[in-house]
């Protein structure tokens, strides 16, 4: 049985201790700017995934990815130096896709903004296809039922079908 909380707390320690260690004691040239964005740990608290950001170019990444791979060892120990736990969770770094992810969003909100612009231009000089306001107001309903009683014709009632006559030719009424 797992204890997610206990996982969980021990995985936010792990990021901070592991985030500190990074910025203190790693001193490797290849290390550029890196983010340690989130931290998992498997339940039985024997492996860590760290998940990091890098801010720069393919090469700056695959220069940190190494860096951080070859600082592994130092690393691992002082999360287990810090976290006094019996057994120190093995730490696997994986780059994490946040960035491309919100990249991708920015460049369809991008491509919808393009297309909304489109729209209103093409609507910008385009008149209505029947009148401006299609929705009847409450007081043309009584105005127009007015003048239809005083042509002699009720609304919903058409020649002939009076008091239940049927209009589809067959001169049957439902009675």
């Amino acid at each position: 049985m797992t204890d997610t909380a206990r996982a969980r707390k021990l995985a936010d320690r792990i990021r901070v201790v592991v985030a500190e260690t990074l910025q203190r004691r790693i001193k490797d040239p290849r290390l550029g700017y890196v983010t340690i964005t989130d931290t998992r740990v498997t339940g039985d608290l024997r492996e860590a995934t760290v998940f990091y950001t890098v801010f720069g170019d393919d090469e700056e990444r695959a220069a940190s990815a190494a860096a951080l791979e070859s600082a592994k060892g130092v690393l691992r120990s002082e999360v287990g130096r810090q976290t006094g736990v019996r057994f120190t969770p093995s730490l696997t770094f994986v780059p994490d896709a946040l960035p491309d992810n919100a990249r991708t969003i920015d460049d369809l909100l991008a491509k919808a903004k393009a297309a909304d612009a489109q729209v209103r231009e093409a609507s910008s000089g385009a008149t209505y296809a029947g009148d401006a306001d299609p929705y009847r107001k409450p007081g043309e309903d009584t105005e127009e039922a007015a003048e239809a009683g005083e042509a002699g014709e009720g609304p919903g009632v058409a020649d002939g079908a009076r008091d239940g006559a049927r209009t589809d030719g067959k001169g049957s009424s439902d009675a």
